[in-house]
């Protein structure tokens, strides 16, 4: 079945099996390798993209299901050579130890800041309790979060 979707502002058509997973046509057809197969149970955040605006786990949503979406993967964030502000932070604040988990971290803090420009500690902390990170940054991220809030007005 041919399927229809916006990822990154492009629009691209692949014929695939409409219940397989997002993830699988992201990375392995398109190539957009930024968001990781992790648990495959959409349990820890290292799928996600931001489809119309919510960080949404990938691994196991049927890519029909974002058909009409307008889709951001982390490789959408900059702009040609320069990163985006919140990944300037991320850098800046030293937001990552293995990295595995950045992915699904940076698309939950945009997906926050998105909505709420000036969230408060609490409200970054449940943005970023939907991803997993083994090695502990915790910290580290919401700094980022914070400091990207407070240098910028929109995302």
């Amino acid at each position: 079945m041919a399927i229809k979707l916006k990822v990154n502002g492009v629009s691209l058509t692949i014929e695939a099996d409409p219940e397989e997973p997002l993830l699988y046509i992201l990375r392995e057809e398109f190539g957009f390798n930024g968001a990781k197969f992790g648990c495959g149970l959409q349990q820890c955040g290292t799928c996600m993209v931001l489809a119309d605006g919510e960080a949404l786990a990938t691994c196991v949503q049927p890519c029909q299901n974002f058909e009409g979406m307008e889709i951001i993967t982390i490789e959408g964030l900059s702009e040609g050579d320069k990163s985006h502000p919140l990944q300037e932070t991320f850098y800046s604040e030293q937001a990552a130890q293995c990295g595995y988990c950045v992915n699904g971290m940076l698309i939950a803090a945009l997906a926050l800041l998105r909505k709420n420009p000036k969230p408060n500690d609490e409200e970054i902390r449940l943005s970023l309790d939907k991803v997993i990170c083994r090695c502990g940054t915790h910290s580290r991220f919401i700094s980022a979060v914070k400091k990207a809030a407070d240098q910028n007005s929109r995302f």
